[in-house]
């Protein structure tokens, strides 16, 4: 019997200084069900199906939710203090706030828009690093990717994607300093 897995993974490195990351994981299974009636309308037979995902499905997954064209916009922000959790959203992640605009510190511009390279081998990674110039001095605990939602920092629209803390803890910047920060997602 095949069953059919796909299991997601995401990592996020950003550094100052130094590289940090943050991984998470979702997992997904599917199969099939097929049932069988004669001409009577009565169950012949039934059987379960697990199948298969190829890679070539895992990229097209990755492709479309984290293509800009396919599922509109798609942005990279700054989270401060706190740990993000499984069941944050854009407009609900309680325990730690979007630092840039109201919570220090700040940088230059609207979140990110990182560009992607066509996924390849059930992984999608950011083709240039996403660079955030900052403008004051401050702590910023991690990052996040928004699927849908507006470039403006601390809107509340679209849906978060992946919020993630740096492993080695919080880091502390200073005016001038740059955050360069790449993405790979993974369907394995």
């Amino acid at each position: 019997m095949i069953r059919d897995n796909v299991n997601m993974a995401d990592t996020c490195d950003a550094f100052v200084i130094r590289g940090a990351g943050q991984t998470e994981s979702i997992g997904l299974s599917g199969y099939y069900e097929v049932k069988c009636h004669g001409y009577d309308g009565l169950l012949k037979w039934e059987d379960v199906i697990y199948n298969v995902v190829t890679t070539v499905g895992k990229n097209g997954v990755l492709d479309t939710y984290l293509g800009n064209v396919s599922a509109g916009a798609v942005v990279m922000g700054l989270k401060g203090t706190g740990t993000a959790v499984a069941a944050d959203t854009q407009a609900s992640h309680g325990t730690w706030l979007e630092v840039g605009l109201a919570n220090a510190p700040v940088y230059t511009g609207n979140r990110q828009t990182p560009s992607f390279s066509a996924a390849s081998a059930g992984v999608k990674t950011t083709s240039a690093a996403v660079t955030f110039a900052m403008t004051s001095s401050g702590t910023v605990a991690g990052c996040f990717i928004n699927v849908g939602g507006s470039a403006t920092k601390d809107n509340t629209t679209g849906t978060l994607f992946s919020a993630g803390d740096f492993t080695a803890g919080n880091k502390t910047v200073t005016s001038g300093d740059t955050l360069s920060v790449t993405y790979s997602a993974t369907a394995a």
